[in-house]
Parts: C-alpha cells; sequence; structure tokens
C-alpha cells in the first residue's frame, strides 16, 4: 500500500506496481480468473455477514483488508490460499474486523457460517438449487475439523497481519455519505430517506467493483460519486454549482467513478452468465483444473 499519511478518513491506498500483478498471476492465475474468484469471496463474505448479523460497516471493513491482501506480488496467492482454504482468507478477515469492533464474533461461530455457504446446501456456490430441505450432514462440522480449521483460521489472521503490516485501519464512507448529504440536502426534503437508501447501495456496490475501487479511492470521492449516481437515478436535484470540489473532489475522478459504478450491473450480469451452470473455483485443486482448461481452450485443444 502506498505510503501515506493517515488520518481516521483516509485509507493506504494500492500502488500501481500492485495494480499491475499479484502473487496469483505471478502462480500463472489468468487475470479474468482471478477476478472472478475475488467477486465470488465478496459475495461469499456479504452473506456470511449478513447469516451472522453483522452490521454492514464491519463486513464492509472485512472485504476491504482481504481484497488488500490479494493485490501486488507481496500478497496472497490463490494457488496457495484457495478462495476456500478452509474459507479462511475470507473468514479471517472478517473474524478479525469483528474482533476488532463492538460485535465480536467466536471462531466457532464463523467457521459454522462459512462451512454452511460452501457446502451444497448454499445456493451461493452451488449452481444447482436445492430441492427440498437441505442434509444438515453436508455442512456439519465435526469437532475434530473445527480444532483443525481453527487452527488455521488464526494462522491465517496472522498471515493477513503480517501482509498487510498490521494495517488494519479502513475508513468506510458510509457515513461521510450521509453527512455530505445533509450539507446538500435537508433532512426534511421528502426524498431524503429514498436517496440515502440509494446512496448506501451504490456504496455496497462498489465493494464488488473489479476496478478495485476501495484500493484506489479515499472515502470522500467514494461518497460524492454515491451522491452524484443516486440523484441522477431518483431524480433527486443537487445545487447546480461544482459542489464536489467542497469536498475536495475533482470532477476527472467524480467522472471515473461514476462510470465505474454505473459499469457494475452490466459486468455483474456478465460474470454470473459467463459462470452460469459452473461453479466458481473455490480451492487450490479447483483453481489449478480451472487455469489449466482455459490453457487448452487457448491452444484450441
Amino acid at each position: 500500500m502506498s505510503p501515506i499519511a493517515l488520518t481516521t478518513l483516509s485509507n493506504p491506498l494500492a500502488t500501481p506496481s500492485q495494480l499491475s500483478t499479484s502473487a496469483s498471476q505471478l502462480d500463472s492465475v489468468l487475470p479474468d480468473l482471478e477476478v472472478s474468484i475475488r467477486y465470488a469471496g465478496i459475495k461469499l463474505t456479504q452473506a456470511a455477514g449478513i447469516l451472522l448479523r453483522l452490521p454492514q460497516d464491519i463486513i464492509a471493513q472485512a472485504i476491504v483488508m482481504f481484497t488488500r491482501f490479494w493485490v501486488g506480488s507481496e500478497g496472497g496467492s490463490m494457488m496457495l490460499h484457495g478462495a476456500k482454504a478452509s474459507s479462511l482468507d475470507r473468514a479471517a478477515s472478517l473474524y478479525l474486523m469483528a474482533k476488532l469492533s463492538a460485535h465480536p464474533q467466536s471462531p466457532r461461530s464463523i467457521l459454522n457460517v462459512y462451512a454452511y455457504l460452501l457446502s451444497s446446501a448454499s445456493s451461493l456456490v452451488n449452481p444447482e438449487p436445492v430441492i427440498g430441505e437441505p442434509d444438515p450432514n453436508v455442512y456439519y462440522l465435526s469437532e475434530g475439523d473445527y480444532q483443525n480449521h481453527r487452527n488455521v483460521l488464526l494462522k491465517t489472521e496472522s498471515h493477513i497481519l503480517r501482509v498487510l503490516g498490521f494495517q488494519t485501519h479502513v475508513s468506510l464512507p458510509y457515513t461521510l455519505s450521509i453527512n455530505y448529504l445533509q450539507a446538500l440536502l435537508p433532512s426534511s426534503h421528502p426524498s431524503f430517506q429514498s436517496l440515502a437508501r440509494r446512496v448506501v447501495q451504490q456504496l455496497n456496490t462498489a465493494l464488488l467493483s473489479p476496478q478495485l475501487l476501495y484500493l484506489t479511492h479515499q472515502a470522500p470521492g467514494l461518497a460524492v460519486a454515491a451522491i452524484y449516481l443516486a440523484a441522477r437515478e431518483t431524480g433527486v436535484k443537487l445545487p447546480e454549482v461544482e459542489w464536489w470540489e467542497v469536498f475536495d473532489v475533482e470532477r476527472e475522478e467524480l467522472g471515473f467513478l461514476v462510470v465505474a459504478l454505473q459499469s457494475m450491473d452490466e459486468w455483474a450480469k456478465e460474470e454470473n452468465n459467463k459462470w452460469d451452470k459452473r461453479k466458481v473455483p473455490m480451492t487450490v485443486e479447483e483453481v489449478e483444473s480451472e487455469c489449466e482448461r482455459l490453457r487448452m481452450l487457448e491452444r484450441g485443444e
């Protein structure tokens, strides 16, 4: 991450060299496949946080943390830490950020939720619809498995902390966006609540972006872009002056972020269609198999 002077409102951003390559790509994982696995991992973490009844800010912090972990040549490799890897890169990030908050979760709770989400009983990773009541045996975590997974979870947590230099600060744009919105529009405005909800939805969408918006832009820029786009979508009129400059956001940055957010719906549809009835590779073995399949397709075999 770039060596910037951190404040409570700023984040360490990914450097150009970190964005240009990753440990996974150095281990022969194709960039498109890496994006697909990361996207699946983000959805997995979001679902786990919801089942654990964690606030969205903790879930978002966990997503940003493990996304940081994957970037750069010094980061984690999907050939060594498959997205499943006892689900532990994602699970460890969620466990870590929850532990640092007012909503800590036990390792058993974290592992039970991930065991369910990664089982055939869950529609999240299983492309085939689950018919009838799921069999609890497919996601049951025995005591022996739990102890093994717990040890790996704690080791993975330590590994993430070492890779990130023990930098766990994540400044999110949620509260900032509401503060900005109140400066632009009175809270008594009839559309204020619906506009605020749409702003939060845009910020959640940005977490899924293949352009890693939370790693390349500071929270004020994300907040302003979400407000700008949400206002256009809901038809709420904002001041006609260049109000974003008040929040230290330049027109060029605003334009880039708005375009990135607008493209997310179409990109997500293409991503879902690409895998269709196939399962996104989640283990090291599955990643290796998919890489080999893609290489064979490139050779025309």
